[in-house]
């Protein structure tokens, strides 16, 4: 395990067959989101190697990866050292520790001047983390409750939709909905869509039993398809009147589990004037969060206990969101919340497969830290290879269980792509140009439109790892 000998013979036989390296790439703590990383970035054709103190988790890791491992301690020079740290381009630190992942950060940057990206989940650190970042010259720190909570919160604002993400600035949205029983929408063509309802919104992605569709025109949409939708998020609850989907304004929340995420989740929700509920089993915790949170309810209980929801008017609740710290907790908690309130529901789940608990449970909007801590730093790894090899992608979303991507790119003058009508162009199949911004402008591109130098485009295709615009092309 210690030379990860495995992992470097692979490279090397790869490397024969013409396989290129992009950059290498150090990851210390082979956990969930560790893990979770490693298996894209290998994917995308880096080298990685893992640190990691536990050689079990190592054996595990390189049995399901491609990988170099080594057994030891991160903050230990000699073990950076002989993880090739001298000639990385990327060091990550995801272990359980924020301190071991800041002074490991903090020697890697003096022994290799590499960039580096620590995971940092303390509140206490959070208040600080600019600061710190600053003076310790990280690349980049993410806090994987934080930006969960954020998440659940922008999925609160918007009560109709399992999934946003933002693009162009937050000018655009991809909004991800269920097509539910009675809609118009169901056994439509996609083509009669935009002409049926006011307002400009594009459906770019159908997910159905288990399969993927980019859809063409002629697609017929089914009830119980879950759609993604470019659309300004401004027209949401009037798309949504329109095509029958359930919405209403969210003002009380129920939070299950008063962990760190539920903590940030309260901050976040009281500063929208939303009234939230903790429940939670530890009476230190309740005791602590009571003075954190002066506007939330802290309510010392177990949350599996149906008289005590009961007891707390679950079934008048507008959003129920399930936090605790075990997977198939949350996913009972959502399925009773489900069947006794009229609310939104949102899961979080580290383990089980997400797909598998979205499309044969649906419990509602699922999310997941280790999939939003592994995309906000892929997204940097993206802009660190563009800022190596002239390419232009401003932003990466993996959508659907990581089948699908969603990518944001510059438009460079390229010859046989700009000014030529998208009509024009042999793009690859299970690709689809959804939205061009041109200096703010935002346009739902059709056949006679094109693509200009300056301009942005948002592609969703189930080709994985595009790198430039022109490879959109067959």
């Amino acid at each position: 395990i210690g030379s990860g000998l495995v992992g470097s013979e692979m490279c090397i036989r790869d490397r024969g067959k013409g396989y290129r390296i992009k950059m290498n790439i150090i990851i210390a703590g082979c956990g969930k989101v560790g893990t979770t990383l490693g298996e894209q970035l290998v994917r995308e054709r880096h080298e990685v190697t893992f640190i990691d103190t536990a050689p079990e988790l190592l054996k595990k890791v390189m049995g399901m990866i491609d990988v170099q491992v080594i057994e030891g301690n991160c903050t230990v020079y000699s073990t950076l050292k002989e993880a090739g740290i001298e000639h990385a381009d990327l060091f990550i630190a995801v272990t359980d520790s924020d301190e071991i992942n800041l002074l490991s950060c903090l020697i890697a940057k003096k022994a290799s001047n590499c960039h580096t990206v620590a995971r940092v989940r303390n509140p206490e650190y959070n208040e600080d983390i600019q600061f710190i970042k600053q003076e310790m010259g990280l690349s980049l720190t993410i806090n994987p409750e934080w930006a969960t909570a954020v998440e659940i919160a922008r999925l609160i604002q918007i009560p109709s939709a399992m999934e946003v993400d933002s693009f162009a600035n937050n000018r655009v949205n991809m909004i991800r909905f269920l097509i539910p029983e009675g809609s118009v929408l169901a056994d439509m063509k996609v083509a009669d869509v935009g002409g049926a309802f006011k307002g400009s919104f594009l459906i770019c992605v159908i997910e159905r039993n288990h399969e993927i569709i980019i859809p063409s025109g002629d697609v017929v949409l089914k009830k119980g398809d879950n759609i993604s939708v470019i659309m300004p998020l401004a027209e949401v609850d009037k798309m949504c009147k329109e095509v029958g989907i359930h919405t209403r304004n969210i003002k009380n929340v129920m939070i299950a589990g008063g962990g760190t995420m539920s903590y940030y989740l309260a901050k976040i929700l009281n500063k929208a004037n939303k009234r939230v509920k903790i429940i939670e089993m530890n009476r230190k915790r309740c005791e602590l969060l009571s003075g954190l949170l002066p506007k939330t309810m802290i309510i010392h209980g177990d949350a599996t206990d149906n008289k005590l929801l009961e007891e707390e008017d679950l079934a008048a609740t507008d959003a129920f969101v399930a936090l605790t710290g075990f997977d198939e907790e949350n996913l009972f908690l959502s399925l009773h919340a489900k069947k006794v309130a009229n609310a939104k529901n949102i899961v979080k789940i580290n383990r089980i497969r997400v797909e598998e608990v979205s499309e044969e449970l649906n419990v509602g909007s699922v999310v997941s830290p280790k999939f939003i801590t592994t995309e906000f730093i892929l997204q940097y790894v993206r802009a660190m290879e563009n800022s190596k090899s002239n390419n232009s992608i401003e932003t990466l979303y993996r959508l659907m269980d990581n089948r699908v991507e969603a990518l944001e790119f510059v438009v460079c003058d390229t010859p046989g792509l700009t000014g030529v009508q998208l009509q024009d162009l042999k793009l690859k199949k299970n690709l689809l140009l959804c939205c061009i911004n041109r200096g703010g402008n935002i346009i739902t591109p059709s056949g006679q439109d094109c693509l200009l130098e300056g301009d942005s485009v948002i592609v969703v295709t189930t080709h994985l790892g595009l790198k430039r615009l022109s490879d959109i092309l067959k």
